[in-house]
């Protein structure tokens, strides 16, 4: 396995919309080596999510997860998402209802942003072994997936925020945003 480099905004690749991948070419050496690879330089970096196109591959795939262990037809804990490889995904939103949460991404370092998504939705993909998937997710999953699948559009999390006023460094969000959300937090709690 190896770490790849990431692609970084400005790239002409980020913006560009991915191929999909030929179902029969899913189980070829070439794919599951990138999807091993993805997986290390999504590790690497402390991501939780990584598309084709940020590491120089037009192919309508992401890897995903905080842990290992066995991906099943609905996701929806936020610390229990496993490692999952997600190929030509199609996603429909479930409901109306959304959220508005902190996004960061691989490709634009060190910016974070709030960005408002479905809250709940079904995606139905191939996984890395070429059978077909349908999975329901909610929560953290929900959001990452939707963001991964935006890199295959070509899209960036801030092309989906609804103003840049959140739009901050890490330094700054940590100084700043995260002390305003624990306040937040207690006083909802009172």
């Amino acid at each position: 396995m190896a770490i790849l480099k990431v692609a970084r905004m400005g790239h002409p690749i980020l913006r560009t919309i991915a191929k999909p991948i030929p179902p029969a070419e899913i189980a070829s050496s070439r794919i599951q080596r990138l999807i091993d690879d993805m997986f290390e330089t999504m590790t690497e970096y402390s991501g939780i999510g990584l598309a084709g196109p940020q590491v120089h591959e037009s192919w309508r795939i992401f890897v995903a997860g905080v842990r290992d262990g066995e991906v099943t037809n609905a996701v929806g804990d936020d610390r229990e998402m496993p490692f999952m490889a997600v190929i030509n995904p199609e996603i429909t939103a479930v409901g109306s209802a959304t959220d508005e949460d902190w996004e960061g991404c691989l490709s634009v370092p060190d910016i974070r942003g709030r960005v408002v998504r479905p809250s709940a939705i079904e995606v139905a993909a191939y996984d890395r072994t070429g059978r077909r998937i349908r999975l329901a997710a909610s929560g953290l999953p929900a959001r990452v997936i939707q963001h991964e699948t935006d890199h295959l559009d070509g899209i960036l999390f801030f092309d989906r925020m609804k103003s840049l006023d959140t739009l901050t460094y890490m330094d700054e969000y940590r100084r700043h945003w995260v002390k305003h959300e624990e306040e937040s937090e207690e006083s909802d709690e009172s």
